[in-house]
């Protein structure tokens, strides 16, 4: 059960601004015995998504904040994500698993006002799909 909640957690902050990494802790316990596949891929794309959540939730309420010295990411990815998002709309969430991207554009999708519902399916494809393409190269390794 710890290795669920390690997995969902790292997930949660993985996805927020916070440096964290989550595949690394989904690659060991794929290749450790004793967990479920299917559990493992569930519990990383919600902790994941959750994190994805926090970051709109940031964009909706706390943009006034974005010159202050803690806000979670410079005014240059933001510029950055706001533009493609403003160039792909709401299908640029499907890049929210991307290094680097993916979150600020999860924080632009709450600036720009995109609704909860799209954003969680979107977000939710593209988060379920890196993590399914993880375990499928990883379980064809070992």
């Amino acid at each position: 059960m710890a290795g669920y909640f390690t997995l969902f957690m790292s997930a949660l902050i993985a996805a927020t601004i916070l440096p964290m990494q989550s595949e690394a802790i989904l690659v060991g316990l794929l290749v450790a015995d004793g967990y479920s596949v299917i559990l493992l891929l569930a519990v990383a794309t919600v902790g994941n998504v959750l994190g994805s959540v926090i970051n709109w939730y940031l964009g909706r309420h706390l943009l006034r904040y974005k010159d202050k010295r803690w806000f979670p990411t410079s005014t240059q990815q933001l510029e950055r994500a706001q533009e493609w998002y403003g160039r792909y709309g709401r299908w640029s969430l499907l890049g929210s698993w991307l290094p680097f991207a993916g979150d600020p554009l999860t924080l632009a999708a709450g600036v720009l006002r995109e609704p909860i519902s799209s954003f969680l399916i979107l977000v939710t494809i593209a988060k379920a799909g890196r993590y399914i393409v993880l375990a499928a190269i990883t379980l064809a390794w070992f």
